[in-house]
């Protein structure tokens, strides 16, 4: 049904329901409720341990708390409608709700890859320079590094809703996704998207592909400084120390890279890869997060298991 945002109706959208399997959708949401409760308890152990532990009360630490708020804000952004779309078979999404879960993704992913590189300056300034490491990044300064990554993912990503909100949507109104991600709204609109298309890649490459950039030149500047280390085992043990950060940094990118291939070059995929990549994208960082980091830090598993 043809419709326009600027109608007397309510616009609204389909969300994307998994083909051949919507009898069991019910059932097909337990492992995705599963996995949204373990992201929640992880990430609240995270948050809780840290606040309560003296001895994590370090620069690093504090980003781990901002991953984990961010990984929490996501997933609660998204699943719960997720769910309730699965078990109530409310598919649809009026055009506001969209926008603003939308804006919400985009930002708070944004703000993710500004924390993840932060935490690679961070491993580079303790392993490269560790004398000044103190006095480089104090708790004043890791409380700034967030306030601008917050800033700087909501003026970099505020535009996108404002660049759909006036344009018409007409045809079909099925996204591909059982949420709402601005290339998949935008594909629905019919009129010329091309300010919204540049704008979109722009921002993903100024901030998630810099980042990237980034991050690598991090990571080649630490190891040229383990490199030159007299011992192997002194280099293993400095480069240990960065595993659960590459972990995070791999468990964020990657899927943020497939869905971007998916929706780039995956036209004539199945619609389940692209509500499998779609949910892949929103929970694997936030159940991952804090197994890496729980496994790697002893503080964290003595604190986690004495709550226990």
């Amino acid at each position: 049904m043809p419709f326009s945002n600027s109608s007397d109706l309510s616009p609204s959208f389909i969300l994307a329901s998994i083909p051949g399997l919507e009898a069991a959708q019910c059932w097909m949401a337990i492992p995705l409720c599963s996995a949204y409760i373990l992201a929640v308890l992880g990430n609240c152990a995270v948050l809780l341990v840290v606040r309560t532990e003296p001895s994590l009360h370090a620069p690093m630490y504090f980003f781990l708390c901002m991953l984990a708020a961010i990984d929490l804000a996501l997933a609660t952004a998204t699943v719960p409608r997720i769910l309730s779309f699965y078990w109530f078979d409310t598919r649809e999404i009026s055009f506001g709700a969209c926008l603003l879960q939308m804006f919400l993704i985009h930002t708070l992913s944004a703000v993710e890859s500004t924390v993840l590189l932060a935490m690679a300056v961070d491993r580079y300034v303790a392993i490269c320079h560790p004398l000044r490491h103190a006095a480089i990044l104090t708790n004043g300064t890791t409380a700034k590094i967030g306030l601008l990554a917050m800033a700087r993912g909501v003026l970099f990503f505020l535009p996108l809703p404002l660049l759909l909100m006036p344009l018409p949507f007409c045809g079909s109104r099925a996204l591909s996704h059982s949420f709402c991600l601005h290339q998949d709204v935008m594909n629905l609109a019919c009129a010329n998207t091309t300010p919204s298309v540049v704008y979109g890649l722009t921002a993903i490459l100024l901030v998630m592909g810099l980042d990237a950039v980034l991050i690598c030149l991090s990571y080649i500047l630490i190891l040229k400084a383990v490199l030159r280390l007299a011992a192997w085992r002194e280099r293993l043990k400095v480069f240990s120390t960065c595993i659960a950060h590459i972990c995070v940094v791999l468990a964020f990118y990657v899927p943020l890279i497939g869905l971007s291939v998916v929706h780039r070059f995956g036209k004539d995929l199945a619609p389940l890869v692209h509500i499998i990549m779609g949910n892949v994208y929103i929970l694997v960082p936030a159940v991952l997060n804090p197994i890496i980091y729980g496994v790697r830090t002893k503080q964290i598993q003595r604190r986690i298991l004495s709550l226990i």
